[in-house]
């Protein structure tokens, strides 16, 4: 085995700081539209079609990228916000446009899974949008939520590994520099069990949660 344990614990701390960061931006900016997207549909709380046709064009347009193109053509923007191109920030940058619109699609999906019948409810005590969404809709997609964050962040745990390819850190990087470019079979099976690991671990916790916050 070429390369030693304390390059790998490196390699796994790096991959968790960019998954886990990369994870909160996405989340800060994918909520709100999510929950726009939700409310300007057609017959929806606003109904602003306009607006919502929009923001639905832009968010597929993203999505339809792929990561690693992605990951090379917003080079310039990546430089401009972290001042380097390689590493651990840089790859969070193209992290976040990556997820952002997907997480989006996935809030817009659970909220339009919540009954009509907590609108009528909302609507019926007198709520305004913002205490519609925040005080009916959203506790009570809390569970989906809680489901589909955990696809995003396992979504994000990928991204991750396949930065590694235009030297972005973490196991995907200790996967190419050593198990590919080197030809460590020993080192490329640990990043996989590492990979599977995690998300079996994410997902796990995920499904707990989401179990949980039903329950209750």
């Amino acid at each position: 085995m070429l390369v030693s344990t304390d390059r790998i614990i490196s390699s796994v701390i790096e991959t968790l700081q960019m998954v886990s960061i990369s994870f909160i931006f996405s989340i800060v900016i994918g909520l709100p539209l999510g929950i726009l997207l939700y409310v300007t549909r057609r017959g929806q709380i606003l109904d602003q079609p306009i607006i919502f046709n929009v923001l639905n064009i832009i968010i597929n347009i993203f999505r339809s990228v792929p990561f690693i193109i992605i990951l090379v053509a917003i080079i310039p923007f990546t430089r401009f916000v972290v001042g380097t191109s390689i590493g651990t920030e840089a790859a969070i940058v193209p992290m976040v446009v990556y997820a952002a619109p997907y997480i989006a699609r996935l809030v817009e999906s659970s909220l339009l899974e919540v009954d009509d019948g907590v609108l009528e409810a909302a609507n019926a005590m007198g709520a305004t949008p913002l205490q519609t969404i925040v005080r009916f809709v959203l506790p009570e997609a809390l569970s989906s939520l809680v489901i589909n964050f955990t696809i995003a962040i396992i979504g994000l745990v990928g991204a991750s590994a396949m930065a590694g390819a235009v030297g972005g850190g973490g196991v995907g990087d200790l996967a190419i520099t050593y198990g590919y470019q080197r030809f460590d079979g020993v080192t490329m099976l640990v990043t996989v069990v590492i990979l599977i690991v995690m998300v079996q671990g994410l997902q796990s916790f995920g499904n707990v949660l989401s179990k949980t916050i039903r329950r209750k």
